[in-house]
């Protein structure tokens, strides 16, 4: 390894594998080689975006370059494990997409390979790490801005698209379920902004109201959650409805015993269009916060600990406890029960 990071993408079947490579590259990072399994409904636009970087027909000679020290993932779902422990076990770290794996038994052995292979496993959340106004929140409660957290509120709408939809994202046991693939979001916010290092899930629901003719789809989901500092709540759906001019109204609201803050991330309905809107209260301030340039410190801190070996983006131990507890409340919502 030298002191320039080489990374190759494995698995393209997820648009986020867009800003993961670019969002690498605008650190420094050499995108040297991508391999994908056929022609994946996002190929397209990943060729447009990056047009220099080749394709290799074997995922093995990027596996086994002693060049490359990053494959980042956004398979399908159900596959990103495989292709994360592969990697691994050639001495490759790992920044795959949300959700990293989408079973328990998957996990273990995710965990297995990084005690053995001391390589990184994290996952991009690109919800608190593409998003420049939790970059500004992080600093305010770090401020005590609102003094000591005490709740979470995480809603996550998304819309659907069914039409330009691949085949897998209808296939429960391929895309996981909707607390698997869209929920780990507002767990990960959850810990994150409370100072969590460990939940306990309350209760978990799940549902497919509108779709009948897909019945292995879930389009709602929501989860409540406890720790020993906080409580929280998550909502997802894919109800975006057409009028609204972004993808989803994703918001977070945070609770402190000094204050309030609220993240309206995509779009401020009512007023604009306007990315990254915080809207702060407390003891002596009542106000809106433009946070487009808070900055995004994940990939910069990422490429930082892939060449010092350090974990100064996201602990170890965190991307663990996201996934566990996210695939233990899916559990839960499938079931219809806590055990």
């Amino acid at each position: 390894m030298t002191n320039k990071l080489t990374f190759a993408a494995i698995g393209l079947d997820h648009r986020h594998i867009y800003t993961q490579a670019q969002n690498m590259m605008d650190v420094g990072g050499v995108f040297k080689g991508w391999w994908t399994e056929g022609e994946p409904q996002p190929l397209a636009g990943f060729k447009k975006r990056f047009p220099d970087v080749p394709r290799f027909e074997d995922r093995r000679a990027l596996l086994e370059d002693p060049e490359i020290d990053l494959i980042i993932i956004a398979g399908i779902p159900n596959e990103r494990a495989a292709f994360a422990i592969e990697a691994m076990k050639h001495g490759k770290d790992v920044m795959t997409d949300k959700p990293g794996c989408t079973t328990l038994e998957q996990l273990a052995e995710i965990k297995k390979t990084v005690n053995k292979t001391n390589r990184i496993w994290s996952i991009n959340f690109s919800e608190r790490f593409e998003v420049p106004s939790v970059t500004k929140v992080t600093e305010l409660l770090a401020e005590g801005a609102i003094g000591q957290v005490v709740q979470t509120i995480g809603m996550g709408p998304h819309r659907l698209n069914k039409a330009t939809r691949p085949d897998w994202f209808f296939e429960h046991e391929k895309y996981g379920g909707i607390i698997c693939d869209i929920a780990s979001h507002q767990i990960d916010q959850f810990l994150a902004f409370t100072g969590s290092d460990n939940a306990t899930i309350n209760f978990a629901r799940v549902g497919n109201f509108t779709n009948p003719e897909t019945p292995e789809l879930e389009d709602f989901g929501e989860v409540s959650l406890s720790s020993e500092l906080a409580s929280g709540y998550a909502r997802v759906d894919w109800y975006t409805p057409d009028g609204l001019p972004t993808w989803g109204d994703g918001r977070i609201f945070i609770l402190g015993t000094e204050g309030t803050i609220e993240m309206r991330k995509y779009c401020d309905v009512g007023r604009n269009a306007q990315l990254d809107n915080i809207i702060l209260t407390n003891g002596s301030r009542c106000e809106y916060i433009d946070g487009r340039d808070a900055g995004l410190p994940y990939f910069k801190n990422f490429a930082d600990d892939i060449l010092n070996r350090t974990e100064t983006a996201m602990r170890q131990s965190h991307a663990f406890k996201v996934t566990e507890l996210t695939l233990m409340a899916q559990k839960i919502a499938n079931r219809g029960k806590v055990d």
